[in-house]
């Protein structure tokens, strides 16, 4: 990979021009309003795998946002990766909390970024870590030390659920054929210390509403006469978790693995520093499921979250008003053997039956996944390792993951191959937060750690 790496030294400052020129684009799949700058990314994505030397390249419509698919099959008796990554972003949200704007990106030195890092929506995720792929291809394609079939899946829903994700491999089945499929959209557990995610939490996400009468009322009038359906929600979700934090869902733990001792042992021996950690999120203490490490609250112990709650009157000044609606979207992380779609109707089972009279609940269901747990005793995790400890000096570590990648499942069922989850951001990096950044470190070390992977896997393969 000598070729490679000079190519990729030569050529770093406009891999980081061409990442700034992506970052501008505002691809927030969520809104509609952005549908038009969403297939803007995807037109760019393809363009840059076709300037990059792969073949084929096209972009699929979906019945939501496109999909880009590109290829360089040098050899069908080689091995073959498939790629996958997004290039759709969260919405910026709350804006005035951003320090610069989320679509103007700009580099600021940080303690723990002193060379710079990018502060821009998608920074991280997953923009930076799919165009890290993108340009270790084209450094290996021109250096000729591609060792191995390439594919490459990018999709613009993956911050919506993959919706449209499922059908497209169905549809495509012979297309995306391959040995392993390589995602960098996790992090490592810091810049000294690589790691490799080897297992992910699962998925259920809802939205709940409670209405009490049909109309807004003067809370002058009615209030004390007539069920307040913030008040109640607020009630009812609090019920939801004990003074230990344990989950009061009846049968919500029925099918939770019991993780071995010697495993949380391992776990646990992971750098970390709690202090730190608390004070780098400014907050006087760590929270959550008693008799539980926060590591491991974070990676094998489910959860159930509020993400956003609101009803009545929320503008400037004041309105005496008693809201007919309330609404709240919770979302629950799963771990290995929970199913979601056994949770969520656990959930909106139980929410109705917590609820009084005097209002009526709806439940509606939105994505969820499957949690997932990797194998490390495979060519493919090897070759990973190998890579990793080529251009840190030093072994990952194998590490389960607090977020969920919902497709890593849908993979396996649907193309019946597993994943390898190589990602290098850090936690630290507000991804889904104002003030998102990607270190300038953790994008040019992907771009030089993924050719060795191709290396090693075809060694290995």
């Amino acid at each position: 990979m000598k070729n490679t790496q000079a190519y990729i030294l030569q050529h770093k400052n406009r891999f980081l021009e061409e990442l700034l020129d992506m970052l501008r684009i505002p691809s927030v799949s969520a809104d509609p309003a952005y549908k038009g700058d969403v297939a803007r990314t995807a037109e760019f994505v393809a363009e840059k795998l076709r300037s990059a030397g792969a073949d084929l390249v096209e972009v699929f419509p979906t019945a939501g946002h496109p999909i880009v698919y590109g290829e360089k099959m040098i050899d069908p008796a080689k091995p073959t990766v498939l790629v996958y990554g997004h290039y759709d972003v969260q919405p910026a949200d709350p804006l005035e909390l951003w320090t610069s704007g989320p679509f103007e990106p700009v580099i600021k030195k940080t303690e723990l970024h002193p060379d710079g890092a990018i502060y821009a929506r998608g920074s991280c995720d997953d923009k930076g870590q799919v165009y890290m792929h993108i340009k270790a291809f084209e450094a290996m394609l021109a250096a000729g030390e591609l060792p191995c079939n390439v594919k490459f899946m990018v999709e613009g829903e993956e911050e919506v659920g993959s919706v449209n994700l499922g059908s497209f491999l169905k549809e495509h089945r012979p297309r995306l054929d391959c040995d392993v499929i390589l995602i960098s959209d996790t992090s490592i557990i810091d810049n000294q210390t690589p790691s490799i995610t080897v297992g992910l939490r699962g998925l259920s996400y809802v939205e709940v509403e409670v209405t009490a009468a049909n109309r807004d009322l003067h809370s002058g009038v009615y209030g004390g006469a007539v069920a307040n359906p913030i008040n109640i929600l607020s009630k009812m979700i609090a019920s939801m978790q004990d003074e230990n934090n344990h989950i009061t869902i009846p049968g919500f733990y029925e099918d939770v693995l019991t993780v071995p001792a010697h495993e949380r042992k391992a776990m646990n021996e992971a750098p970390f520093n709690e202090k730190h950690y608390m004070s780098d999120l400014g907050i006087g203490s760590v929270h959550g499921e008693a008799g539980y490490t926060t590591l491991e609250r974070t990676s094998i112990r489910p959860t159930l979250d509020v993400n956003g709650v609101w009803g009545g009157y929320i503008g400037e000044g004041a309105k005496t008003v008693l809201p007919s609606k309330a609404f709240a979207k919770i979302s629950m992380r799963l771990v290995p053997n929970q199913d979601p779609d056994k949770i969520t109707d656990l959930f909106a089972r139980h929410f109705k039956a917590i609820a009084p009279p005097s209002v009526q609940v709806e439940v509606r269901a939105h994505h969820g996944g499957l949690p997932v747990v990797t194998p490390t005793d495979t060519p493919e995790y090897q070759a990973a390792a190998k890579a990793m400890e080529q251009t840190f000096g030093k072994a990952p570590i194998p590490q389960r993951g607090g977020g969920s990648i919902p497709i890593v499942a849908l993979f396996e069922s649907i193309l019946g191959v597993k994943s390898v989850l190589m990602g290098f951001g850090l936690d630290s990096d507000n991804i889904h937060s104002p003030n998102e950044h990607y270190g300038l470190f953790n994008f040019y070390k992907g771009i030089e750690t993924i050719p060795y992977f191709y290396q090693y896997y075809s060694e290995l393969k």
